[in-house]
């Protein structure tokens, strides 16, 4: 699971990374300002995340079970979330009307919400001190 966990983190972190200079030099000319601050906040949250995936999966702070269920959390959040903002930021260099699916954001930030949330239970039912 740990090996997972930081694979999936590198993985986040590095399309973060080519996401967010797409962002800055792709998209310029492109899009809006407020289009760019919405993929920008997008890529903000995956690199967030990313983090949070790599700290998780370097430590023991805790269960396996829980890292399993804050993984997929993180994991499907990150798609929904920051997946839908890209769309949305996006949406009329696509064929795809992104606005049909843009409540599945509020969705996703309540999975990353939820990912910190089993986190923070585990840290504290964990008893090594």
């Amino acid at each position: 699971m740990n090996k997972k966990l930081l694979v999936t983190g590198a993985v986040l972190g590095i399309l973060g990374i080519i996401l967010g200079a797409f962002a800055a030099h792709g998209l310029e000319k492109l899009v809006d300002t407020d289009a760019i601050k919405s993929f920008e906040t997008g890529v903000r949250y995956q690199l967030y995340h990313a983090f949070l995936l790599l700290i998780l999966g370097g430590t023991s702070f805790v269960s396996l079970k829980m890292k399993k269920t804050i993984f997929y959390l993180a994991l499907i959040g990150v798609i929904f979330f920051s997946g839908s903002i890209y769309g949305l930021a996006t949406n009329t260099l696509s064929s795809f009307d992104f606005k049909t699916i843009a409540m599945i954001t509020p969705f996703g930030g309540l999975l990353l919400i939820s990912a910190w949330i089993v986190m923070l239970i585990g840290i504290i039912r964990k008893h090594d001190d």
